[in-house]
């Protein structure tokens, strides 16, 4: 009997407390997600149906939203057990691109702990571009930057090209002239080259390694000529890695290739002073079977200069490149580096790197 009685009061409180944890208020959802929303659409909504499944009126107190982006309505009449009531979450995407995902913390007099609701989704322009991957902005023209890098260019190319997209975000058509100013181993075209409202068009750029002749990393400055009424002169900067291309080599070849080695990849500095340079030296060797040539060596600062002792090596011949490291008004930790290019085919770039502590 006992034990009957113990296992009666052990269900009546599972009872009591399921009861304790059972939620007053029941909502369809809890999150919605608009998916794609159009900005020029202008502000979207979604009503929260949600149902009183207490035993008493319920009311809802307060609807908080996360940000003033959205606005909340609810039911302010109390609500009888078993009706229904909604809230209303409005969204206005105007100048707010890309994903967003907002609260709402809702509030009732039937249970201290709130209910949050949740809205998200993407904002889109009707142009069908998205604003978030075409910040930059030129005029009436949106890209996704004002620069163009064309990455890694080989010295023996002539006019690699390489695209880039934008948008006409105006009200009328704008028109590239065909009249770009910059160096003459850029070549700009633009498809089409007329471009209406609201839609896309390519801007081409073609870089000539041969023509530039220079290794490692390169910053040009290019302007197209357009009718564009806000910005019809339009300035962007073109950058290019340039490196030399070696073919795929058979092992018997690779075996026969230069091989560029360095003492080490790191040179210290230690504790310097400011506006005075110290030059510290590193060997390199050939430790392939034909002849090494250092092509380039570049700081990436001007605070860096170089001098090797030899440009071409014979094989198992060492040198040393000097390095001076002027830190000018610099001050605390520094960290740079220099670029070595050879004609070593498995690394034909390599990085020293540069540190020191200005005091």
């Amino acid at each position: 009997m006992k034990r009957i009685i113990g296992m009666l009061v052990l269900i009546g409180a599972t009872v009591v407390s399921f009861a304790q944890l059972a939620k007053p208020v029941k909502f369809n959802e809890e999150v919605f997600d608009f998916g794609s929303v159009i900005e020029e659409d202008g502000p979207v909504s979604h009503e929260f149906v949600f149902t009183n499944v207490g035993t008493k009126p319920l009311q809802i107190l307060s609807v908080q939203p996360s940000c003033g982006c959205t606005t909340p309505g609810w039911s302010k009449e109390p609500i009888m057990p078993g009706k229904s009531g909604s809230i209303k979450a409005q969204y206005d995407p105007k100048g707010r691109p890309g994903y967003f995902n907002k609260s709402l913390t809702v509030t009732t007099d039937a249970d201290n702990q709130p209910i949050i609701l949740q809205i998200k989704g993407t904002v889109t322009s009707k142009n069908g571009f998205s604003p978030v991957e075409f910040q930059a902005v030129n005029g009436n023209l949106r890209l996704r930057s004002l620069s163009f890098n064309l990455g890694k260019v080989f010295i023996k190319d002539e006019f690699v090209v390489r695209d880039y997209e934008f948008y006409n975000t105006g009200v009328k058509p704008v028109s590239y002239s065909g009249k770009t100013e910059g160096p003459e181993y850029i070549r700009v075209t633009v498809e089409p080259t007329v471009v209406e409202p609201g839609k896309k068009g390519t801007v081409k750029v073609g870089y000539n390694g041969k023509m530039k002749g220079q290794y490692g990393f390169q910053s040009d400055h290019i302007t197209l000529h357009t009718d564009d009424e806000l910005q019809p002169l339009k300035g962007f900067t073109v950058y290019a890695t340039l490196e030399d291309y070696f073919p795929e080599l058979k092992p018997d070849e690779l075996a026969k290739a230069p091989q560029l080695r360095f003492s080490a990849q790191a040179i210290e500095y230690g504790s310097m002073r400011q506006n005075q340079s110290v030059t510290k030296s590193i060997q390199f060797t050939n430790t392939g079977k034909t002849v090494l040539e250092i092509r380039s060596i570049q700081g990436n600062c001007t605070c860096i200069q170089t001098e090797a002792d030899k440009t071409k090596l014979k094989p198992g011949e060492s040198a040393a490149i000097k390095v001076s490291f002027n830190p000018q008004d610099r001050k605390g930790t520094q960290t740079k580096s220099v670029t070595v290019y050879s004609n070593d085919p498995q690394n034909p770039v390599q990085r020293i790197t540069l540190t020191g502590v200005v005091d």
